[in-house]
């Protein structure tokens, strides 16, 4: 390369990082009215996730529960798992459609649910 050339880039290079820079602080000053509510999100998400590893590790809780509920309201126990079990039936028809589609257009969305 040419020292012309060089020069160009370099200073083609410099640019594109000044104008990054301008941007991000854009990015950031249209983000901060957001940014209690997206805390309070962010919060959320982690107190819910809590929850869940909570259930993972007692798994008897949830378990109890099902089971009083089973042994003092058999017909409203029976209606939930029939309602719950028909609603994830009919989830898993729904992402085994949307994964079909998926595929075809060349995405693979199995890593999608696994746990991290």
């Amino acid at each position: 390369m040419n020292e012309n050339r060089i020069r160009a880039l370099a200073l083609r290079q410099q640019e594109l990082l000044l104008r990054s820079a301008l941007l991000r602080q854009q990015v950031a000053e249209q983000m901060a009215p957001w940014q209690l509510q997206l805390g309070r999100v962010d919060r959320a998400r982690i107190a819910v996730q809590g929850g869940w590893q909570w259930l993972r590790r007692h798994p008897e809780v949830p378990a109890a529960a099902g089971a009083l509920l089973l042994v003092l309201r058999p017909r409203r126990a029976l209606r939930l798992a029939w309602r719950w079990g028909r609603r994830g039936w009919l989830a898993w028809q729904l992402w085994r459609r949307v994964q079909g589609q998926a595929e075809a257009q060349g995405l693979d969305l199995r890593g999608l649910l696994q746990r991290r």
